[in-house]
């Protein structure tokens, strides 16, 4: 009888220690995933002065859009959360596609070869955090998956894992942009 309750025993230490070590690889792959997201969030939060700059001179009366965006653009990325990122950049998004949907009002803007120019790196970046979300929400969808399943989620909670933040888009994000003049 003694030798069941050890090997018991033996078995749920494994356990533990197998599930720990898995929970510790899952948010390793998560913290990757977010550093390479982070890249390109990076790359965009650079590219987003000269873009508002550029358009500035063409579209002096939408100021208030361009104001968002700057004041968003002014906060130190470097000291921001995680949480704080993907927050700051869903706001972005936001504003980035209304500069966009800018450009098709003026044409001249459309024309500048700086902006033309601005607007593909844009693009470009645009297309690899998009990519780049794909790859963070499966690792945060892997993991949360095993924090909140059980009997995982029970190791989870004791050794303090926690449920991680997907990078979604909000309700704005996913309706047209209109520009009424």
């Amino acid at each position: 009888m003694l030798y069941v309750i050890i090997g018991i025993i033996v078995l749920i230490l494994i356990y533990v220690f197998v599930t720990y070590n898995s929970l510790i690889r899952l948010r390793n792959k998560v913290n990757e995933a977010f550093a390479t997201m982070d890249v390109y969030l990076k790359k965009r939060w650079d590219l987003i002065p000269n873009v508002v700059e550029t358009v500035k001179g063409y579209a002096k009366h939408e100021k208030d859009t361009l104001k968002e965006i700057i004041e968003l653009r002014n906060s130190t990325y470097e000291n921001m959360s995680v949480n704080d990122k993907v927050d700051v950049n869903n706001k972005l998004s936001q504003g980035i596609n209304k500069i966009m949907a800018l450009a098709e009002a003026y044409p001249d803007l459309k024309a500048n070869e700086n902006f033309k120019d601005l607007s593909s790196q844009l693009s470009k970046v645009e297309d690899d955090i998009a990519n780049a979300r794909k790859y963070y929400n499966g690792a945060v969808r892997i993991m949360n998956d095993k924090i909140q399943m059980f009997p995982s989620n029970i190791i989870a909670s004791m050794l303090g894992f926690k449920v991680q933040k997907m990078f979604e888009a909000n309700e704005t994000e996913r309706e047209n942009v209109k520009v009424e003049f």
